[in-house]
C-alpha cells in the first residue's frame, strides 16, 4: 500500500512547510535552481528527513519544485519533456527527419562561425578528411555523424545542441528503407565531400551567413538524393 503524506494539520509537517518557504524565498540557489542534497537540506533546517521528503512531495504537488532521480530537486515547476523518441520516429518518417534538419542545422553551422574554437575548426577538417578516406559506407556514415554533431558542439549553445541531439536520436531510430551496403565506399566525387568542406570553410573563415547557406545547400543535397531528384 502506499505511504501517504501526513496533513498539512499535522505540526511537524507544517513546521517543515513554514521552513522550507522561508528557506525558498532567502536561499541563494545556483543557476539551474537546484536545492542542496537532502541530507544536507535537514540539517540546514534542523529537520528530520523523512519530514522533509513529505514537505517536498507537498511544493512538488504545487508546481513549487520538481524532482528529477539521480539529480536532484530544482525550484520551480517541472520542465517540458520532449517527446518519446521511438513514439515520434513511429509517427516520422525520414522526409519530415530531413525537413527538421534543414531548420535547425544551418542556424546552428552560422553559430559555429563565430563561435568555435580553433581546436573545433581542427576537429571539423580532421573528420572530413576522415570521411574521405572512409573505407565503407558505414564507416563514412559515423564520421558523417561526428562532423555535424561537431559542428553543433561549436554553435556554443546548450539548448540548440540538445535539440539537434533528439533530433538526431530521432534520425537514427526513423526507418530509412534503403541501408547502405556495407562492402562499398563512397564514390572520389560523393557530393558530400565538398559541401563539407564549403561548412568548414566559411566556418573557419567566421563567415555566419556563408555558413548557414553551406549548410543548407548540403543538406538540401541529401533531401534530393533521398527522394531521387
Amino acid at each position: 500500500m502506499d505511504q501517504k503524506v501526513a496533513p498539512p494539520s499535522d505540526a511537524a509537517f507544517s513546521g517543515v512547510l513554514t521552513q522550507l518557504y522561508g528557506f525558498l524565498a532567502a536561499a541563494r540557489l545556483p543557476d539551474d535552481g537546484r536545492l542542496p542534497p537532502e541530507r544536507e537540506l535537514a540539517e540546514l533546517l534542523g529537520v528530520k528527513r523523512a519530514e522533509l521528503r513529505k514537505g517536498l512531495a507537498a511544493l512538488e504537488r504545487e508546481g513549487q519544485l520538481w524532482r528529477h532521480v539521480g539529480k536532484g530537486t530544482f525550484v520551480g515547476p517541472r520542465p517540458p519533456q520532449l517527446a518519446d523518441i521511438s513514439d515520434l520516429a513511429q509517427r516520422s518518417n525520414p522526409i519530415q527527419v530531413m525537413k527538421a534538419r534543414i531548420a535547425l542545422e544551418p542556424e546552428l553551422a552560422r553559430l559555429a562561425a563565430v563561435n568555435a574554437t580553433a581546436a573545433e575548426i581542427g576537429a571539423l577538417t580532421e573528420l572530413n578528411a576522415a570521411c574521405r578516406a572512409s573505407a565503407t559506407w558505414r564507416e563514412y556514415e559515423a564520421y558523417d555523424a561526428r562532423f555535424h554533431h561537431e559542428i553543433a558542439e561549436a554553435a556554443h549553445n546548450p539548448v540548440l545542441l540538445a535539440l539537434f541531439e533528439t533530433l538526431n536520436a530521432v534520425r537514427r531510430a526513423v526507418t530509412w528503407g534503403r541501408p547502405r551496403p556495407s562492402h562499398s565506399s563512397p564514390p572520389a566525387d560523393h557530393h558530400s565531400f565538398d559541401d563539407h568542406a564549403r561548412i568548414v570553410d566559411a566556418i573557419a573563415h567566421r563567415e555566419p551567413a556563408a555558413a548557414a547557406d553551406a549548410t543548407r545547400r548540403h543538406l538540401q543535397n541529401v533531401e534530393d538524393r533521398l527522394v531521387g531528384r
